[in-house]
């Protein structure tokens, strides 16, 4: 993995619009082109499909890059991705080119925990169904209120400790949690466990947060198998990865009382059709994949694009470095 690139200038850079940059305003571009080099020229395009047409020349792009639009590229060198999660680029031919990938790695990781803790507290604390009950609640008080609990004191394993996790342990701490955490690769002077002990993390956890990467080693990680290991009573949360957690193996979880609940904004095979299960259990709270929303997420990931620019230039690391073999 390279966390240097140096690029000499003018460059063609590729500016593509997407879910996550639905606008690449004047004020972005206008700090885009004062970190290039001069003479470079920058191009905005609305979508893959527009982008296609400046793909040839460009130098480095600031999107997303799909095996289509990759194979209409000669003089590529760099892509920053507009997304946390990079698994779209995993392709062959991407991942054995040259070509360095950056990203939003580390930088998402509040407002998707935020949403986290939104959902769960939606369950725990009786939230949701009171909601859907309406006026009736009123008359449904006393089982809402037996059915409360309290995350103090309760523990919370975290599968995946990169910015996510770490910001999901940050809001566990301020409701008095204790933090259980499995990670690939245990940072040094923290108090991580490897990933070959998830079981005793699932074991050991009231409710577990899955806040790692998607890659061959994640996928469906959480199927029959991992949920008979959690507590009876548990509560799963998921809103990095739906291919992560396998929706049968879920839902039966679920139907069977093993599990206390389920927090979600991500699913495996999402748009689910309106009759899938997980839209009629109580014991789910769901949102359509949009924890991944903050008016602030476009500025901070194009500050990065930013800095890395000028970093191509003075010999800088960059941030946020993606390794393609790994995933993330």
């Amino acid at each position: 993995m390279n966390a240097h690139l140096t690029l000499e200038g003018p460059l063609d850079i590729l500016v593509i619009e997407g879910l996550t940059l639905p606008k690449a305003t004047s004020e972005l571009m206008a700090d885009i082109e004062a970190a290039a080099p001069a003479g470079s020229a920058l191009h905005v395009a609305a979508g893959m499909r527009e982008a296609a047409g400046f793909a040839p020349n460009a130098h480095v792009i600031l999107g997303l890059v799909n095996d289509r639009l990759f194979a209409l590229t000669e003089r590529l060198k760099w892509v920053h991705a507009i997304a946390s999660g990079v698994d779209m680029f995993m392709f062959d031919d991407f991942i054995e080119s040259d070509v360095v990938l950056t990203g939003e790695k580390g930088l998402v990781g509040g407002h998707l925990a935020d949403t986290a803790f939104g959902l769960l507290l939606s369950l725990t604390r009786q939230i949701h169904p009171a909601i859907a009950l309406g006026a009736e609640g009123w008359n449904n008080r006393t089982e809402l209120r037996s059915k409360q609990i309290e995350l103090e004191s309760r523990t919370m394993g975290i599968v995946g400790y990169g910015g996510t996790g770490r910001a999901m342990a940050a809001r566990a701490k301020g409701f008095g949690m204790h933090i259980l955490a499995v990670d690939e690769f245990p940072p040094d002077g923290e108090d991580v466990w490897p990933s070959s002990r998830l079981d005793d993390l699932l074991a050991a956890s009231d409710v577990v947060a899955v806040c790692c990467p998607l890659s061959d080693k994640t996928r469906l990680l959480f199927g029959a198998d991992a949920f008979s290991k959690m507590r009876p009573g548990s509560y799963i949360v998921n809103v990095t990865r739906g291919e992560v957690v396998e929706n049968a193996a879920l839902v039966a979880a679920l139907q069977s009382g093993h599990l206390g609940g389920a927090a979600l904004d991500v699913v495996e095979g999402e748009p689910l059709d309106e009759g899938h299960p997980l839209f009629h259990l109580d014991n789910v709270a769901m949102t359509p994949h949009t924890a991944g929303g903050s008016s602030q997420r476009a500025k901070r990931n194009v500050d990065r694009f930013v800095r890395n620019l000028r970093a191509t230039q003075s010999g800088d690391a960059l941030e946020g470095v993606v390794d393609k073999r790994l995933g993330y």
